[in-house]
């Protein structure tokens, strides 16, 4: 039999692969939750441009997105190198699978607030018109479903990302009632339909963010149990 050479300290040429290949993952990890962060802070803010009418904090939102674009392309390079390089199985493969799913969500709903953001910017010209739709409670649910996405991430904590995947539905239900408030304005003859259909579309794009939290969150629970959740619904449980 072989024997597998080593190194001035010992360490047999596996395990070096293994130790960079580890090194790498933890760096993944840093990367992602600096790209989820930033999309967390880019949601928030959108969404207070919104509420408070603030173009310059809207401007700073979409002049910024950039800064995400460019990180989720350096996240999928690594990604492409770790596979390219070191070939991972199990684990550790589901993972750099998962993360580049992640980033690819965490992408979309850095542009979703960059729709929210140029909603704001559209608005302080209309600032006699009220908001016409309570945006407050769907705000918030999704901004708590990012978070709790991004947590159960760092924790591969089953438990989180279904619990996110359960709220996906209260967030449909909230973009359902402001769809019949839109349309009972719409019915009533209201004069600023423009201004009308751009508030309305933010939350369709708070309801969008909320599907890539789900994303995110069945991308735990296949980095965790190796089962692929999407169309499971409440009939998967952790074994």
């Amino acid at each position: 039999m072989g024997t597998e050479k080593s190194d001035e300290k010992g360490l047999s040429v596996s395990v070096k692969m293994r130790l960079r290949l580890g090194r790498k993952v933890e760096k993944l990890k840093k990367l992602i939750l600096e790209l989820g962060a930033q999309v967390e802070k880019n949601v928030r803010l959108s969404v207070q441009a919104i509420v408070f009418r603030d173009p310059e904090m809207a401007a700073g939102i979409i002049d910024g997105d950039c800064v995400i674009d460019a990180a989720e392309v350096d996240l999928e390079e690594e990604c492409l190198e770790i596979l390219a390089l070191h070939q991972p199985v199990a684990n550790d493969l589901r993972f750099i699978v998962s993360v580049l799913k992640i980033n690819n969500d965490l992408e979309r709903i850095g542009d979703l607030a960059v729709n929210i953001a140029e909603t704001a910017v559209v608005l302080p010209t209309r600032r006699e018109m009220e908001l016409p739709f309570d945006f407050g409670p769907m705000a918030h649910k999704t901004q708590a479903m990012l978070k709790k996405s991004l947590d159960s991430f760092v924790n591969l904590d089953v438990e989180q990302a279904l619990e996110v995947c359960a709220q996906d539905d209260e967030v449909d239900y909230m973009k359902h009632l402001i769809h019949e408030k839109f349309l009972q304005k719409v019915r009533a003859g209201e004069d600023r339909l423009e201004a009308l259909v751009h508030l309305f579309l933010v939350s369709r794009h708070l309801e969008r963010i909320a599907d890539h939290c789900t994303n995110i969150a069945e991308d735990v629970i296949y980095i965790v149990t190796g089962e692929i959740h999407r169309h499971r619904g409440a009939e998967f449980s952790v074994k």
